[in-house]
């Protein structure tokens, strides 16, 4: 994870050393004292023709992006000075090539104090010194960006074209369209696509087709200083890239009983299949690999059919994928063999015999398609891990917050 770095290096900013290109931003904190900006003790030899202003000047509850300007006219800046009151550090900056402006680079901590002392001469050598102070917002909680999947769970494999990108906020978001304005995702090559928001926690992002194979996405949440609302704010930003492996979709159908399988759309398998029976049918539309496990204890409770039920099930199953969050996985079962081909006799679960198992999961991971279509069950939910691609695109589009 990256953050912003929120306090710098002692710089004295000699106009002599000072070379360096502005880089600030951030949201407008709160305004100058009384519209006189820099109205804090000035020091000013007699008849000096220079002034300086600096903005925010002795401003309370300012956001940490905001960027502390320091500016002179009638003259130039000779050196400025910002100090952590708290910490003792320093803030760097740069300084214009007319020396007339000075700009922080350094984005400020949360509720931080910090001192400014800037000096100015005019043409004539005459020096003004003109001294201020700025108070950054304490929020009550600071709010962490999640990626699912965890880049680093991925870094080796790359994910599959199916693969949306997840952002899940450690609190409620209730300034949707400000933090959505602050996560972005780019594609090489450029692809379509658009945040959708599941809940107040979790923003999924999807292209409008699946990914190109080969694809480089570069994931951001500028979230730092952003008013989540209820007193929340971002706690940092970070980014995070992903690659796009070969395109795997299987296509499992209900009505042969046989699953499909493309590879970077080439048919290269075909294998006879059981899927769920008629009182836990498949769910319908295009499903995700998100975890997989050579050897997994399957059991109906972990999504609320516990012993006692009758649809209650445990049992330990080898070469098991999941594709959603309430229990279907593709996997083997030796006990289905004789209806694979023929019948659906499963819980929901897409049953292989163990070569065809044992083979789907050497070669499917996550991100990877399952398209499933005549199970007679209802669609795949949105909010079912990644029901995401059972929406068509202009549903999809609208749950963007700044749709």
């Amino acid at each position: 994870m990256s953050g912003r770095v929120r306090s710098g290096a002692l710089t004295g900013l000699l106009v002599s050393v000072l070379a360096l290109s502005a880089c600030s931003s951030g949201d407008s904190g709160s305004g100058s004292n009384n519209g006189n900006p820099g109205s804090a003790p000035v020091s000013s030899e007699a008849g000096a023709a220079v002034t300086v202003s600096i903005e925010p000047a002795d401003a309370a509850n300012v956001s940490p992006t905001t960027p502390i300007v320091v500016k002179a006219s009638g003259g130039t800046i000779s050196a400025v000075t910002v100090t952590n009151t708290t910490k003792g550090t320093k803030v760097n900056g740069t300084l214009s090539a007319d020396k007339t402006t000075w700009t922080s680079t350094d984005v400020l901590g949360y509720g931080a104090k910090y001192s400014i002392d800037a000096h100015a001469a005019d043409p004539a050598g005459k020096t003004v010194d003109q001294q201020s102070t700025v108070s950054t917002l304490s929020p009550s909680k600071q709010a962490n960006a999640n990626l699912i999947p965890a880049p680093s769970s991925v870094a080796s494999t790359g994910v599959g074209v199916g693969q949306p990108i997840v952002f899940q906020f450690s609190y409620p978001v209730k300034n949707k369209a400000d933090v959505e304005k602050q996560l972005s995702v780019k594609s090489s090559p450029a692809q379509e696509g658009s945040w959708y928001w599941v809940d107040d926690k979790n923003v999924h992002y999807r292209p409008k087709s699946y990914w190109k194979p080969g694809t480089t996405l570069t994931v951001s949440a500028k979230i730092y200083g952003v008013d989540f609302g209820n007193g929340v704010y971002g706690a940092s930003d970070r980014t995070e890239t992903y690659h796009v492996h070969d395109s795997w979709i299987a296509k499992a159908d209900g009505n042969t009983e046989q699953m499909q399988i493309f590879h970077n759309g080439q048919m290269v398998k075909t294998m006879p299949i059981s899927m769920g029976k008629d009182a836990t049918p498949t769910h319908q539309g295009p499903h995700v690999i998100s975890f997989k496990a050579q050897n997994y204890t399957m059991d109906s409770c972990t999504y609320g059919v516990c012993q006692g039920d009758p649809k209650w099930y445990r049992s330990d199953e080898h070469w098991a994928e999941r594709m959603s969050n309430d229990g279907e996985f593709v996997h083997e079962n030796p006990n289905s063999v004789g209806s694979q081909g023929n019948s659906n006799v499963s819980h929901g679960c897409i049953n292989l015999n163990a070569a065809n198992a044992e083979w789907f999961f050497n070669n499917f991971g996550l991100g990877d398609v399952v398209e499933v279509a005549n199970s007679g069950g209802p669609q795949l939910p949105v909010w079912d891990l990644y029901g995401d691609w059972a929406m068509s695109w202009d549903q999809w589009q609208k749950g963007s917050a700044l749709s």
